[in-house]
């Protein structure tokens, strides 16, 4: 939304709610290539780096076969395990248009693919980041569950005016989560596993803090939107994260009003860590290096 609180008019060639076709069959070889090396190489590193959950939704949804997805073929599986769907978009959606796609069960997905010399880094999400990033973790009814439970929050967060505390929590989670597991720290969050050095950073670098989800606490905490993050939040499990957030979350806007920002990368007594960064990679001054979210 605009900051007088009117939503701009859909661009040339959109609909009321954004959405375009994908005209898939427009795409070009050398854009289908893209695609494939850039799934053929973040597949080849998430063996034990994402969860299950999301591994098992690459595999669900085929994302592979020649070349970019086909929203109307990967629609029929997902509709199909968890009653979601992707629909185009041209780009970056206003806030209480993509509130109310997540409310109703669809993903805006862009529909552009990025250039083959931006194989690892671009400003704006591409489909590759939406797709593969975004999509397989919606085959999982849980995670499905949490993503609608996000945009019905997120069309109140407006209405009250706390829009900032509840794009903390979907970064923290749905872009740059972890999750705990009996085998180690997984990787889930969007953000992560669509950009091979994050997913590397994310999991294996000293530097970033890694701490034990707390709803309060990531609402209060900013992120970094231009490089590696200094933190990664670690859940216990979507099952887990769902609880949390299902609850009225305006007894927590009310709290949040009177209470400063955690800082990045700071560290309160109250913390589960599981890392306690180094912070070095920020101090040296970052680079742009990982996709976005």
């Amino acid at each position: 939304m605009s900051a007088d609180g009117f939503t701009p008019s859909p661009p040339p060639g959109a609909r009321a709610d954004w959405t375009i076709d994908q005209s898939w069959e427009t795409y070009s070889r050398a854009e289908h290539d893209v695609w494939i090396t850039l799934y053929d190489r973040q597949t080849a590193m998430l063996q034990g780096r994402a969860c299950d959950a999301f591994l098992q939704g690459l595999d669900a949804l085929d994302l592979h076969r020649s070349g970019i997805p086909d929203f109307g073929r990967i629609n029929e599986e997902l509709q199909r395990l968890t009653g979601w769907s992707v629909v185009a978009v041209p780009g970056l959606v206003p806030d209480d248009v993509f509130f109310d796609h997540l409310a109703n069960r669809r993903f805006p997905a862009g529909q552009f693919i990025r250039k083959p010399d931006e194989l690892d880094y671009l400003q704006e999400p591409d489909i590759f980041h939406d797709v593969f990033g975004h999509v397989p973790m919606l085959t999982d009814p849980t995670f499905a569950d949490y993503m609608q439970a996000y945009g019905r929050g997120g069309q109140r967060a407006l209405d009250l005016g706390r829009l900032a505390n509840l794009a903390r929590l979907y970064w923290y989670t749905v872009e740059f989560g972890l999750m705990r597991t009996d085998a180690g720290l997984r990787i889930y969050g969007a953000g992560i596993v669509s950009s091979r050095a994050e997913s590397l950073f994310a999991l294996d670098d000293p530097s970033p803090n890694r701490i034990g989800f707390d709803l309060e606490r990531v609402m209060r905490t900013p992120y970094r939107i231009d490089d590696f993050q200094q933190a990664y939040v670690v859940i216990d499990s979507i099952q887990t994260l769902q609880e949390v957030t299902l609850q009225d979350f305006a007894p927590i806007y009310q709290r949040l009003e009177g209470a400063d920002d955690i800082g990045i990368a700071e560290i309160l007594p109250g913390d589960t860590v599981f890392t306690r960064g180094t912070q070095a990679y920020a101090r040296a001054g970052g680079r742009l290096a990982s996709t976005p979210g």
